[in-house]
């Protein structure tokens, strides 16, 4: 299908051009000449990005998108068009949660360039496009979502490895849905090894017959039997006892178990994928993982990158939980640039399980659309080691903020060649603001350089 703009340009000449170049883009666009007849069809229509003039006959663009801000609506991506002293104007808008602005004159290209990342146009889809950026956009998780069709179809065994809180199950559950044939209702069945005790591992996973044991009322199946037909998911197989791990193997081998109290083999048919955090390998020599038992399940194996070693998915995935908290609470949040670059720089030990509490946290707390730093980390042990690790002060949340915040100015006016006005346009904020930052923050240009307007 093909993505929809929404055009708001009384110009008619630039209208026109602008129609005219998205449509051979593969876009649909809507043209309107006015700030109302824009806002009443952005009200009741579903647009995937909003193009706009700032001056207008009627309505500028800053009361549009003020006017549906106040409707808590989920807004489509907001590019304004603004002339050399609308400027300001443009960032106060970036700053509320707009997408992005172009000055005039400008050129063309570079529009397309903006709006064909923040919305692609339409292709033709193939099998391997459906699936697309689901487990990330870095070029690792890329490889593995390219390599699961086939793993489904043709592995029947497939260890997943990683640190806790990567998404080892959400993988699992997306080979699952590969390796259907038949009825959609093909169970998938998780299991925690480590969360069940020795004693009871044996019966969750082949079940047992009545009076097996005291407490034994009734014939009961365990999770090879629930998971027939399907996927049985053993997360954690590493903290499986030395006992089991032997019956594992054999039910494995010999594709059949038999239930506690029971003596009748009972036949199994089901995709096993197992998954761990721990190093199997290291386990083995130290003898604490059978050898035989790892070398079976250790066919196929996908090693799930922590997030820190794929910073491309972090705000991929920030915003997808963005996307999810607006869903549950109806209120729109964007993330400020700054706490982008401080959310790219911290290490996120607990994976994409604690980056998803510290949206659900930021979106909590926060009082204003635009989400800052401060709002996304409390005092955790794990961030309080980092921040101690990476700041030369008191290693408090408070200390590490300003240094993140510092670099993160820095950066910016070296990349500006000095000029402070490119730079509050860059990093969202009035010239006024950036000044008072330098000055709170200690920073001045070397003899070398001058802060130049």
């Amino acid at each position: 299908m093909q993505p929809i703009i929404c055009l708001i340009e009384d110009d008619e000449i630039m209208g026109e051009s602008l129609c005219d170049r998205f449509r051979l883009e593969g876009f649909r666009v809507d043209w309107h000449r006015t700030g109302l007849d824009g806002l009443g069809a952005i009200s009741n229509k579903n647009y995937d990005l909003v193009i706009s003039d700032i001056h207008l006959p009627d309505l500028n663009g800053e009361e549009i998108f003020e006017r549906l801000s106040v409707q808590n609506r989920h807004l489509p991506p907001f590019i304004f068009i603004t002339g050399y002293g609308s400027i300001d104007r443009a960032v106060r808008l970036l700053k509320l949660g707009a997408a992005d602005y172009i000055s005039k004159p400008f050129d063309l290209d570079q529009l397309v360039e903006k709006v064909c990342q923040l919305c692609p146009p339409a292709q033709t889809a193939t099998s391997a496009d459906t699936n697309q950026h689901i487990l990330g956009i870095s070029p690792a998780m890329c490889d593995i979502e390219e390599s699961i069709p086939r793993l489904a179809r043709l592995a029947n065994i497939i260890l997943i490895t990683g640190e806790s809180g990567v998404g080892k199950e959400h993988v699992a559950q997306l080979i699952h849905q590969h390796a259907r044939q038949g009825p959609d209702d093909q169970p998938f069945v998780p299991v925690n090894c480590g969360a069940i005790t020795e004693t009871l591992l044996e019966s969750e996973l082949f079940g047992y017959e009545k009076g097996a044991f005291t407490g034994a009322t009734r014939t009961r199946k365990g999770v090879f039997e629930q998971a027939h037909g399907g996927t049985l998911f053993l997360d954690e197989i590493g903290d499986m006892p030395l006992t089991m791990q032997i019956k594992l193997l054999r039910a494995i081998q010999e594709r059949r178990i038999v239930r506690v109290g029971g003596e009748t083999p009972i036949p199994i048919d089901v995709h096993l994928i197992c998954a761990t955090n721990r190093d199997l390998k290291k386990m083995v020599e130290e003898g604490s993982f059978r050898e035989d038992l790892y070398y079976r399940i250790h066919v196929i194996r996908l090693r799930i990158p922590p997030l820190r070693e794929r910073k491309e998915d972090i705000l991929w995935f920030a915003k997808l939980f963005l996307n999810q908290c607006a869903l549950m609470s109806k209120e729109i949040h964007t993330i400020s640039p700054l706490a982008e670059h401080v959310l790219l720089d911290y290490p996120w030990p607990g994976n994409l399980r604690e980056l998803k509490h510290s949206v659900e946290r930021a979106c909590i707390l926060s009082q204003n659309p635009v989400l800052d730093s401060d709002v996304f980390f409390d005092d955790t042990p794990a961030a309080a080691q980092h921040l101690t690790e990476e700041t030369s002060g008191d290693g408090n949340l408070a200390a590490y903020l300003r240094d993140c915040e510092r670099k993160f100015i820095l950066h910016s006016l070296e990349q500006s060649h000095w000029h402070y006005r490119n730079t509050a346009a860059a990093l969202g904020i009035s010239p006024k603001n950036l000044w008072e930052k330098m000055k709170k923050l200690d920073i001045h240009a070397d003899k070398d350089r001058e802060v130049r307007e």
